[in-house]
């Protein structure tokens, strides 16, 4: 198989082009850039392999300890998932499940949430567990977070994956 000759005119249009490329470094730098702006855009590494993540997929790994939130206050809610975190840390566990409901369904979910953090109940857990979790306080020791397979709670309950207990 030949190649074909390429005409003058060819070799002008393409070194013409080729001085009007933009480098790849300054791409790399705007994109640093926006990952400091935009954190949440970043891939987070979850410090699990994929087996673990498969296992966990498909509800193979059983829960070695459990926290339900559902009745809790806001702050209630926030104050035991962070001793439950830390407890469980320090005990070594590994993977622990946090049940916080789906949230309220028909005429009720519709009312304004109470702002008062002592008395708000309807669905602030499922929304906000994730957060807290991801909090220094906390993040610190959490390999991973991600909704629960369907037998342990489906979409009302959360996987934890705790990071190995430094000596």
């Amino acid at each position: 198989m030949t190649r074909r000759k390429v005409s003058d005119e060819e070799r002008v249009l393409f070194e013409e082009s080729f001085k009007r490329a933009v480098p790849l470094a300054p791409i790399a730098v705007a994109k640093k850039a926006h990952e400091k702006k935009h954190p949440a855009t970043v891939p987070k590494h979850t410090g699990l392999d994929g087996r673990t993540i498969e296992r966990l997929r498909r509800g193979d790994l059983e829960p070695q300890a459990r926290l339900d939130l559902h009745g809790m206050t806001e702050k209630n809610g926030h104050r035991a998932l962070i001793t439950f975190v830390q407890g469980a840390y320090n005990r070594g566990l590994r993977l622990v499940i946090v049940v916080t409901g789906k949230g309220q369904k028909g005429p009720a979910a519709d009312e304004p949430f109470d702002l008062e953090l002592e008395t708000r109940r309807r669905g602030v857990h499922k929304m906000m567990a994730p957060r807290w979790l991801a909090e220094p306080e906390l993040a610190r020791l959490v390999a991973d977070v991600r909704g629960a397979h369907r037998s342990h709670g489906g979409t009302g309950a959360l996987y934890v994956y705790l990071r190995k207990k430094e000596r």
